[in-house]
């Protein structure tokens, strides 16, 4: 039996959890725990939005709209009209009917007083998952984006609104100082075999939850092999706009610079071992210089197999 634990977040983080689910399936292995990144969470039109959770969620139960990349398949779009007819929301962000049923259920049973981890219990109920999400942590903490000429913006209008084309200069998650991880994360991470991370936005997607106080040092105590996968492949990145995201904070968009962001646990980071991209294969001796071994396989989550494949090979690291 191996026990799993994923950090992950957006499209990427959700196709590679597909793979982690199916990888321990052939293993006839039991369910793997993902903790999901909850940074860009946002209150729209009376409502909370979990845009990461939501995709991981309806990828994982089957419900995902794979051509837009986001939202559930077959989605309507009638509410959100009416909201815009109203001048309620944003007009640059579509709520899906469907999507806005599962916003609205959230929101309900956050106002009767549930937690963000008994909302996410309660969602994960729908569908056969075959993994355990966890939230980073339940507290409320958003992205804030700083731009070139001192504009604040939420990450969502930022990428979303402005496709990232506002240089930004600093992200920002107010009151996540005095987050906590929720209940279950730290346990996960200490019961864990391995820790995988996800191939998400290091920025955006991963760094909310590594700066949830708490989590770095779980990572650091935890007797289990921590494995992150590389999103960058032969020097760009593979969907979105990590990059805009990577150069704002100072970091090259390579294999390896974004290995050496995370750190070795060995040098007070996060990593065991960094899978890259066969071309990349000539990023893995600077890689493993950085104190952790670095692996070379085919990194393209073209399906479900491929990924699994992934998986595999990082388990086997």
């Amino acid at each position: 039996m191996t026990r799993v634990v994923v950090l992950a977040g957006g499209v990427g983080g959700s196709k590679f959890t597909l793979g982690v689910r199916e990888a321990l399936a052939r293993r006839g292995d039991p369910e793997a725990t993902v903790i999901a990144n909850t940074g860009d969470d946002l209150w729209l039109s009376g409502v909370r939005l979990q845009p990461d959770v939501d995709s991981l969620l309806y990828a994982l139960g089957g419900v995902n709209d794979t051509e837009r990349g986001w939202g559930r398949a077959g989605d309507t779009e009638r509410v959100n009209a009416e909201l815009q007819a109203w001048g309620a929301g944003w007009p640059w962000f579509t709520l899906g009917d469907l999507d806005l049923g599962t916003h609205l259920a959230r929101t309900g049973w956050l106002r009767e007083g549930r937690t963000p981890t008994e909302v996410l219990g309660r969602l994960s109920e729908r569908w056969p998952l075959g993994v355990r999400m966890l939230p980073m942590t339940d507290a409320e903490v958003d992205t804030h984006v700083l731009v070139e000429g001192g504009e604040r913006l939420h990450f969502q209008e930022w990428w979303t609104r402005h496709r990232a084309a506002l240089v930004p200069t600093r992200f920002e998650n107010p009151g996540i100082e005095d987050a906590r991880p929720a209940p279950g994360v730290e346990q996960a991470i200490a019961d864990a075999d391995v820790v995988l991370v996800a191939p998400s936005n290091p920025v955006v997607s991963i760094g909310p939850i590594l700066a949830v106080p708490g989590v770095r040092e779980a990572l650091s105590a935890t007797s289990a092999r921590v494995v992150g996968v590389s999103p960058i492949i032969g020097g760009r990145v593979v969907r979105g706009m990590a990059d805009v995201c990577l150069t704002a904070i100072g970091v090259e968009t390579s294999a390896a610079a974004v290995a050496a962001h995370y750190g070795a646990r060995s040098a007070g980071g996060v990593l065991d071992a960094w899978l890259v991209a066969e071309e990349d294969a000539a990023a893995a001796a600077s890689v493993d210089l950085l104190g952790m071994r670095a692996v070379v396989a085919p990194l393209w989550m073209r399906d479900t197999a491929a990924s699994a494949a992934i998986v595999e090979a990082a388990l086997s690291a």
